[in-house]
């Protein structure tokens, strides 16, 4: 059985067309089909809508309601921990990713030759400025964080139980879960797709989102900052010290005979500035080794229910 965890967040205009296509997914698979709905706080009346038409779907589907926001990857380890198949797989609730990519993605698997399958973009129909920021994302994911990343990034995945168990292992908050699928390793495929256009409602991954989700990859798996602030820092020793000679030197031939005011004030923002990065990096490291101690659960749960398909 393959067991589908979608996250729902802001989607209560696309659920009537999620429904159906899930109604699709579940005759192609000959009725091997759960489904997982992960309501992450949404303030929209997604919950209310599922919870009315899902019993006459004919779905099995569980549907969990947390008890605010957490973001998606937090949703989707929940409705991971929640699903009871052989297989499993995240597809996104706003249907820009095809439906038919989750019977692509569980084909793969069921050849018992991999173990996680990814579901790479290779083209976005959006607009144009969406699709640069997308890139420019990606490229310094790739540059900086995870250089197996593909081109155009990963957001859907499917997988067997056995890479499950390993990636809900993983309990460091704070982190990406894109990322932990490929630190995790395992065997891997990828399949192909085309990102459909939006049809209903707006994205909720904001620019911020955006930059928090870049952060957190940063901080958690890679050293990045701490070489950047090392080089900041050797490259500022280097003009310190060429300046402290070129004084020297105009001083000794009497060519400055008025101590440098703006030289003492330059120095002392510039070391200054670095002193107050360097602070913030280090800090911020320190804070979520401080986060990880805690052993908050990522998400919260308010209410579970379940529907059996007739």
């Amino acid at each position: 059985m393959l067991s589908l965890v979608i996250p729902v967040y802001r989607n209560e205009g696309s659920i009537p067309e999620l429904l159906a296509v899930l109604q699709g997914l579940h005759q192609a698979l000959a009725g091997a089909l759960e489904v997982v709905f992960v309501v992450d706080g949404s303030p929209d009346r997604c919950h209310d809508l599922l919870r009315e038409q899902l019993p006459h779907t004919g779905l099995d589907a569980t549907l969990v309601l947390l008890t605010r926001n957490f973001g998606a990857f937090a949703a989707v380890r929940t409705g991971l921990a929640h699903a009871r198949g052989e297989f499993f797989a995240v597809m996104a609730a706003d249907l820009q990713e095809p439906p038919e990519l989750v019977l692509r993605m569980q084909a793969v698997l069921a050849r018992g030759e991999t173990d996680v399958v990814v579901a790479e973009r290779t083209l976005r129909h959006d607009p144009p400025w969406q699709r640069w920021q997308a890139q420019l994302f990606w490229w310094f994911y790739r540059r900086y964080v995870v250089p197996e990343m593909p081109p155009g990034g990963v957001d859907i995945f499917a997988c067997n139980r056995a890479f499950r168990d390993a990636l809900l292992g993983l309990e460091e908050s704070r982190s990406s879960l894109i990322a932990q699928i490929f630190w995790l390793g395992f065997r891997r495929a990828s399949v192909p797709y085309v990102r459909q256009p939006r049809r209903h409602g707006e994205s909720a991954w904001t620019w911020r989102k955006k930059v928090a989700y870049l952060a957190d990859s940063v901080f958690a798996f890679t050293d990045l900052p701490v070489r950047l602030l090392t080089r900041v820092g050797a490259l500022g020793l280097l003009v310190a010290t060429a300046l402290a000679a070129v004084v020297l030197f105009g001083r000794l031939a009497g060519l400055i005979s008025v101590p440098g005011y703006a030289m003492t004030l330059i120095a002392i923002l510039f070391f200054g500035a670095l002193n107050l990065l360097s602070l913030g990096i280090v800090g911020t490291y320190a804070w979520r080794a401080y986060e990880n101690t805690k052993q908050r659960p990522q998400a919260v749960v308010l209410r579970v229910q379940r529907f059996e398909s007739r």
